[in-house]
């Protein structure tokens, strides 16, 4: 599919010149499926701690987990503004531990499997992925090792007929509940820490592979998260996804698309806050008006909501961009910081506004607020997106 954005025919009240009437298909399915099949029933998925597979299996069955997969494998073969999209309206849940369960099988653990696997890795496993049979996780982070991918330490020991792997892995979402896993482990102990890194396939049930615990999180409590452990588990040589010693690259290239989708997601959530507080400070009255008569509030919420739509833009651009072909990593890199930022910011503003109410759980704000914080953190922290800005500056 071509993308050519024609600012011409841009409608009243479409989005973006950026996309065409599949994706705004998309978009109404995903706020659809959202409106009825998440909001009334994620409450209760925060208190369980992550979402039933029935309901990963019905995203799969609607499509949503193949949206960049080849209909070979029962996917719709869209490209990265269909993502986007995708992401902005799980985003705009207001329930993001179910967002990023999806989001980590669809766009940062599966795509391991596309974009690296063997014809018979990718036979045996992308159905499964797509119909939401089969969840994915990526094992990546460690104790001593996030966005510091060289810095890991489970080591791959080759041995007759495979490998052995040793170590820990820690804060991996969809951990307890997966059933394939991505899992990064140095295979050279001695050689370059760029060229020593590979990934490997690990199934769930592997001897010697188990959740070492589940973890509680501040927030994002829809979402599983696990320590993983490995001791002496053995994995065969086909269960090495991509060329040994290239795991470090393939792990940098998966990033940019994980950064993009975290960003529109994130993008989502700001859009889902701003909505829910002014419909809160248009009816709640304080000294004999309306919160929304209050200059400074209406200020505060219109500077917001500018930093949104801007951040919103940027992402779209960017998508299409990628979908050219074009080198994003820079841009990517921006949004990434700008957009875990800029849902801090908004989040304190509009609990801010719901007082008292907003710092009582139970209300979505107050949620909100605490999912939003790991977004500055996960999938690159701020600082070290600010870093790879500043190296191509």
């Amino acid at each position: 599919m071509t993308i050519r954005p024609n600012p011409a025919e841009l409608t009243a009240g479409a989005r973006s010149p950026f996309f065409e009437p599949e994706h705004e298909m998309l978009r109404d399915q995903v706020r659809r499926f959202v409106d009825e099949e998440v909001k009334p029933h994620a409450e209760a998925w925060e208190e369980a701690g992550f979402v039933p597979r029935a309901v990963l299996r019905r995203m799969g069955s609607l499509g949503f987990f193949g949206i960049r997969y080849p209909e070979v494998f029962g996917g719709s073969a869209m490209n990265a503004l269909a993502t986007v999209v995708y992401a902005e309206e799980l985003g705009r849940s207001t329930y993001s531990g179910v967002a990023i369960t999806a989001l980590v099988h669809t766009d940062m653990a599966s795509v391991h499997v596309f974009n690296a696997g063997t014809e018979a890795q990718k036979a045996k496993w992308m159905p499964g992925i797509v119909s939401g049979d089969v969840i994915t996780a990526v094992a990546v982070t460690e104790p001593d090792a996030g966005s510091d991918v060289k810095g890991i330490r489970t080591t791959a020991r080759r041995v007759d007929g495979g490998f052995v792997l040793n170590g820990t892995k820690l804060y991996i979402t969809n951990g307890v509940h997966a059933d394939l896993y991505c899992v990064a482990a140095k295979s050279d102990a001695g050689g370059p820490a760029s060229k020593s890194v590979t990934m490997f396939l690990v199934e769930k049930g592997t001897p010697g592979f188990r959740v070492g615990r589940a973890l509680d999180k501040h927030g994002w409590r829809s979402s599983d998260t696990a320590e993983l452990v490995f001791e002496d588990c053995f994995v065969p040589e086909s269960a090495i996804l991509g060329e040994e010693g290239r795991g470090f690259y393939a792990i940098m290239k998966n990033f940019q698309n994980e950064r993009l989708v975290l960003g529109a997601m994130a993008v989502g959530e700001s859009q889902a806050a701003l909505d829910l507080t002014l419909d809160y400070v248009k009816t709640r009255k304080a000294f004999g008006a309306p919160l929304w008569d209050k200059q400074a509030i209406r200020q505060k919420l219109s500077l917001l909501a500018a930093r949104t739509e801007a951040c919103r833009q940027l992402i779209y651009a960017t998508a299409w961009r990628e979908t050219r072909g074009e080198e994003v990593t820079r841009e990517v890199s921006m949004i990434k910081a700008l957009c875990g930022e800029l849902i801090n910011e908004v989040m304190y503003g509009c609990l801010q506004f719901h007082g008292g109410f907003g710092f009582m759980r139970g209300s979505a704000i107050e949620r909100m607020t605490r999912d939003a914080r790991v977004q500055s953190i996960g999938g690159g922290a701020t600082e070290v997106m600010l870093e790879e800005v500043a190296k191509r500056l």
